[in-house]
């Protein structure tokens, strides 16, 4: 059976965000994962976590300038110190909350950086930051994104992940799967996951098109949930997906996979 983490940065965002963790208990998530914590107090989140009984899954090292249009700074060679500021406040945040998984963006690649540039500034910046989770216990993943929701984002296919990984050498590197980005970039979705999975510790989910809850689709995830039982597949599985209307009116069809949590 998938292991269900709510991603409230996406769920129930009807309520104000510290609400979301009750929101997401109530509904029977025991984990959860959201883009970034650094708005929010420390001891506030975790407060939240303890109260409502839930796992922090993961987040996201500090990205850049969100709000600007940045998607992660992972590839950008200019702004290597930045980067390793971002390690040391995502283990601070990380260690506090408990969470055992953080995801680096590799950022949009900018247009007078050259793609062989923007890789070897990638690796560099992983090669650093991978040992500094790893001796926090913290695993460092890295994830492909599709480059139409976001255009120009560096790092798109699973095997590119894969080559990465191989090239910074680290044993404490892996992969954030998301299907729905996956399918948009390469499909094949059921023979990619099962040649990566032991570097795939944690996936998300989401519908396409429209990036709405499973069954609105093209995607077959009884299928998909059905190949990761018999793979042995452990993780969890991070519902990343904007509710077609509301999120408790979306949510059937996770209804069997909540109840046994």
């Amino acid at each position: 059976m998938p292991k269900l983490c709510a991603n409230l940065t996406m769920l129930f965002n009807e309520v104000p965000f510290m609400e979301r963790f009750a929101a997401a208990a109530k509904a029977g998530f025991r984990g959860v994962e959201f883009l970034f914590p650094y708005e929010y107090d420390k001891a506030q989140l975790s407060e939240a976590l303890r109260k409502n009984n839930l796992v922090q899954v993961l987040h996201n090292m500090p990205a850049g300038n969100w709000a600007a249009g940045e998607r992660g700074i992972g590839c950008h060679p200019q702004r290597s110190a930045e980067f390793r500021e971002g390690v040391d406040r995502a283990i601070d945040y990380a260690s506090a909350l408990d969470c055992k998984q953080v995801n680096c963006l590799a950022g949009i690649r900018p247009p007078h950086v050259d793609p062989i540039d923007a890789r070897e500034t990638f690796i560099r910046n992983l090669q650093y930051a991978a040992p500094k989770f790893r001796d926090a216990g913290i695993k460092l993943l890295i994830e492909p994104i599709n480059t139409r929701d976001i255009p120009g984002f560096f790092l798109n296919y699973t095997e590119q992940a894969a080559d990465i990984i191989k090239a910074v050498g680290s044993d404490n590197l892996f992969i954030q799967y998301d299907i729905y980005h996956a399918q948009i970039m390469e499909g094949d979705l059921a023979r990619t996951i099962e040649a990566h999975l032991p570097l795939i510790p944690h996936m998300q989910l989401a519908d396409n098109p429209g990036r709405h809850e499973p069954g609105t689709g093209e995607i077959n995830y009884l299928f998909l949930f059905r190949l990761l039982d018999r793979l042995g597949y452990a993780g969890w599985i991070g519902c990343e997906y904007k509710p077609a209307t509301t999120t408790e009116a979306g949510l059937g069809w996770a209804s069997a996979y909540l109840s046994a949590a």
